[in-house]
């Protein structure tokens, strides 16, 4: 007899990590072992992503093959072209149809979707089954710590801090027999009005005494116990986040938590990669005679450079004598100047071959062997300024072992500054952050979609920031996970998700509390 799959409702979904991980535990015959019934976004380009990946896991659900038209809309270089090839593809098929109900743009909390709206929805799509997991986190900016700093506290008028109470009245009228819930580390010491967050967040979700509430990786002590540190299982990435798991009283928590695993490096998993040189956009050429900064730096004027390999490396010969001529650095492979890059500053899509190590232990999770390359694998464009300080923080690294803080790059020359008006202030003295290889990244936040400064690759050949891709390794989504809209958009859904494959492990203590 065949298991029936347990249903997902998820809210607050982003582009789909924490589903995608739940979405490809199966069973020994291959299916999956959760359905999701229902995913709820409101932003529209994660609805657009969330959508065409729900296309994608109808066909795997159910261990049938994808069509042919899903890898040929990958391929498509063309971003407007491909989103009429992606909405013609959901017509024309049945699952496409699937999806669309599935996936669904609603902002939770807002007037234009009142509870009874959703609560609806919800019915129709669990269909009287009480043995369902809920899964998802309320927006999360809210708490974060360097969020928390930029405003100076947070604003009990903050609609962010309150939208988990939508997450919380859902969990008290469907009542699932599991919830997992997401969010940031801040969550853990944020205050309203001097009282802790986290402690009427557990007081409100255990909802009486129909909830236990647990940790995946211990039994909790403290509250320090709810972190899960994602470097420890697998994810090569130092993400910290708070994730609880919520058991209705009917049900029994078997004491099972996630298991470490062998770290994994950035470089194992961005390295083969195809390598793609950084854009160019505008060249400093002088300072403005009298106009300055607020913090009373000259004003300095750029104009327009084309985006050019010619003018890629005439820039980088350029830096690279001026860092020569300090002395101290060593240049290792670019002694002999920059190297012609053949793919430039990559693409859409990049037909290639041998995309991480055979004996990599994520290889079977990330490669799509139908694919045949590389997608989202686009660098962007950067000041001609900018070249010269990731140019720098490379070499830096590579000889000291950690990243540059802005008193080294004063240290070695003033120009190296940005034009910041708090580059005084020493909140962000790291502004400028290189990865380095031989460890898990620094945490892919949705900042990254503003400017790739705190992600700077390691190889100095290459001399950039992360593409949309290399973030996506960091945070496990495999590599026929197309993130839909500009590349700015797609940043930002990769920073906001949660990793797929760790929600992938959390799911396998999840099945062996449902079924």
């Amino acid at each position: 007899m065949e298991q029936k799959k347990t249903p997902i409702i998820d809210l607050f979904a982003g582009p789909g990590g924490l589903g995608e991980g739940f979405m490809s535990l199966k069973n020994e015959e291959g299916k999956s072992v959760f359905d999701i019934k229902l995913s709820i976004e409101k932003d529209i380009n994660a609805h657009k992503t969330l959508t065409l990946r729900s296309f994608f896991r109808q066909f795997k659900k159910n261990n049938k093959d994808v069509p042919e038209d899903y890898y040929n809309v990958l391929k498509e270089l063309d971003l407007s072209k491909r989103e009429v090839l992606i909405e013609k593809m959901l017509d024309r098929y049945e699952e496409g149809k699937i999806a669309r109900k599935e996936a669904r743009l609603i902002e939770l909390g807002s007037k234009n979707w009142p509870p009874k709206v959703v609560d609806k929805l919800i019915k129709e799509q669990l269909k009287g089954n009480r043995d369902w997991v809920l899964i998802g986190g309320p927006p999360c900016q809210a708490y974060s710590n360097v969020g928390r700093s930029r405003v100076g506290g947070i604003d009990r008028d903050d609609h962010r801090v309150y939208l988990y109470q939508e997450y919380l009245r859902i969990i008290k009228k469907h009542k699932p027999a599991i919830f997992v819930m997401e969010n940031v580390k801040g969550l853990l010491s944020a205050k309203v009005d001097g009282e802790r967050v986290f402690d009427w967040m557990k007081r409100d979700l255990r909802d009486g005494n129909n909830y236990t509430i647990h940790s995946f990786v211990k039994p909790v002590e403290k509250d320090s116990d709810f972190l899960i540190k994602s470097e420890r299982y697998g994810v090569p990435q130092k993400r910290h986040r708070v994730i609880l798991l919520g058991v209705r009283k009917d049900y029994k928590h078997n004491g099972d938590y996630l298991k470490e695993k062998e770290g994994v490096t950035l470089k194992s998993v961005i390295h083969n990669l195809p390598k793609v040189r950084s854009g160019l956009n505008r060249k400093f050429t002088h300072y403005h005679p009298s106009e300055v900064y607020k913090n009373g730096k000259p004003k300095r004027l750029y104009e327009k450079i084309d985006n050019t390999n010619d003018n890629w490396l005439n820039e980088m010969s350029q830096n690279i004598n001026q860092i020569i001529d300090w002395g101290d650095l060593d240049l290792n492979g670019l002694s002999k100047g920059p190297k012609k890059i053949e793919l430039g500053t990559g693409a859409e899509y990049i037909k290639a071959t041998n995309l991480i190590s055979k004996t990599h232990p994520l290889r079977d999770w990330f490669i799509d062997k139908r694919l045949k390359g590389v997608i989202n694998h686009e660098s962007r464009s950067h000041l001609s300024q900018d070249l010269m300080r990731y140019l720098f923080a490379g070499l830096y690294v590579e000889k000291y072992k950690r990243f540059p803080r802005l008193k080294d790059y004063a240290m070695h020359n003033k120009d190296l500054l940005p034009d910041h008006a708090n580059v005084d202030s020493g909140k962000f003295a790291d502004r400028f952050r290189v990865q380095v290889p031989n460890e898990p990244a620094t945490t892919v936040t949705s900042h990254i979609s503003k400017d790739g400064h705190y992600f700077i690759h390691y190889d100095t050949l290459q001399c950039r920031s992360l593409t949309v891709r290399e973030a996506a390794r960091i945070q496990t989504f495999p590599d026929n996970y197309l993130f839909r809209g500009s590349r700015t958009a797609q940043f930002h859904q990769v920073g906001n998700a949660v990793p797929p494959y760790l929600a992938y492990q959390i799911a396998q203590i999840v099945k062996k509390l449902v079924q």
